[in-house]
């Protein structure tokens, strides 16, 4: 299944020692590859950290400019890009008003939101990009429930590629307007997410283009460990007590984990335990419901049944891996219906000025199940993982909402009046 039509560079740092697949072990060179020769297993970049410790110091962090390039020794790439979006380095925000609606003595809010494509995925996007010139490929493109669709049609526009992007035919729609004002082209299918991506291996090996999540995901998962870096600098170089983040595929949870296993292994943070808490919509929760059953056997979901389109993966690649890593720290995963998401999204917003869109309202909602389940503990501190701006659903802030008109004292849209001030002293009395 690995392509190689564009070999990678021959010299490179000696950082980056090559590929290893998470499996068997077994290491081949950088390339267009994704897949285990030898197992099938899925295929990672493996690094010297002693190279790396070299140069990564607090002290070097601390005098580069802001965005994922500054921790650039532990990303798989020969140097940080020519071109391209100024990725990460948001806020870490306490949300002091939030935390005990949802049972919490300590919240604090990884706000992604503020990427330049309003997501997360701007993170994973751009360090496979920046590998996509390298290897030379024609165009960018992937498969998308919503966010990545974004994200790669804004990369690509940055870096002056074309953009492909395939999509689940029933996106919402404000997520489907924001790739196409990249100018990407998006091509909807008639099926689920699942479909889709199983379109794109065929299309991928049929036209090697750089699909960033499929033969670029060893470089396009590596982004998400910056999240892990940020939040341990933001911390004072030091970890949280939990982690809680929606699970789509899995792999910017395990990423988070792996970031956060490096940072210690160089002893630029204590190695302590950190609890891993997950969150999926209960109309496709097939890591939740592995994790509940006790296995890490993962039932796909055929036809997913929710709101939450970004999470509905029903066959997830990284599932296994999210069971294992919850397990092995103490941590759950949740299962959220999308009244209660819906709620959450309205209750951070309303009262931290945070607006995120549903995979936000999983995440929220999956912290306060934790914490009745007693995975969240009294005094832990906790953070979590908001990975894209509600602008991009917005219908779904409204669910079970009533009719959103607004009356007097209430918040929400109120019905238009004339422009005098009687009117709207009427109005205000509670006149019809």
């Amino acid at each position: 299944m690995a392509i190689d039509i564009h070999p990678a560079p021959t010299t490179r740092p000696r950082r980056i020692l090559g590929m290893r697949c998470r499996n068997c072990g077994v290491v081949q060179p950088i390339g267009l590859s994704y897949v285990c020769p030898a197992c099938f297993g899925p295929l990672e970049v493996d690094y010297d950290y002693a190279v790396a410790g070299v140069t990564l110091t607090r002290e070097a962090i601390a005098t580069r400019a802001p965005g994922i390039w500054r921790y650039a020794e532990l990303l798989p790439v020969d140097a940080p890009p020519a071109r391209g979006l100024p990725v990460g380095s948001t806020p870490l925000l306490p949300a002091d008003r939030l935390a005990p609606v949802l049972g919490l003595d300590r919240l604090l809010i990884k706000d992604d939101t503020r990427n330049p494509s309003l997501s997360f995925k701007d993170r994973a996007v751009a360090v496979a990009a920046a590998r996509a010139v390298e290897f030379g490929v024609e165009a960018l493109a992937c498969a998308s429930t919503g966010n990545l669709a974004g994200a790669t049609a804004a990369a690509a526009a940055a870096i002056g590629l074309p953009a492909y992007v395939f999509i689940p035919a029933d996106l919402e729609p404000a997520k489907v307007d924001h790739a196409l004002a990249y100018g990407a082209t998006v091509v909807p299918i008639d099926g689920t997410y699942d479909d889709v991506n199983r379109l794109c291996l065929e299309v991928a090996d049929e036209t090697g283009w750089g699909f960033v999540n499929i033969n670029l995901r060893p470089f396009y998962a590596e982004g998400s460990k910056t999240l892990a870096y940020e939040i341990a600098e933001a911390l004072g170089w030091r970890s949280p007590d939990v982690i809680v983040g929606p699970v789509a595929s899995g792999a910017m949870f395990t990423r988070v984990a792996r970031g956060f296993e490096e940072l210690a292994s160089l002893g630029l943070i204590e190695d302590r335990p950190i609890r891993f808490v997950g969150g999926q919509a209960a109309g496709c929760a097939p890591v939740a419901a592995a994790w509940a059953a006790g296995t890490d056997v993962i039932e796909p979901v055929r036809t997913p049944d929710t709101m939450v389109r970004s999470l509905a993966i029903g066959n997830p690649a990284d599932g296994r891996y999210v069971v294992e890593l919850v397990n092995a720290t103490g941590g759950s995963v949740e299962a959220i219906d999308d009244l209660v998401t819906a709620g959450a999204i309205r209750d951070v917003a309303r009262l931290e000025g945070i607006y995120p869109e549903t995979a936000g309202g999983v995440t929220l909602a999956a912290a306060a199940a934790a914490r009745r389940r007693g995975v969240i503990r009294p005094g832990d501190e906790v953070v979590a993982l908001l990975t894209g701006n509600g602008l991009k659903t917005p219908d779904a802030r409204t669910l079970g909402h009533g009719d959103g008109v607004a009356r007097p004292g209430e918040p929400g849209l109120a019905p238009t009046i004339r422009p005098s001030l009687s009117a709207f002293e009427r109005w205000l009395g509670g006149e019809a």
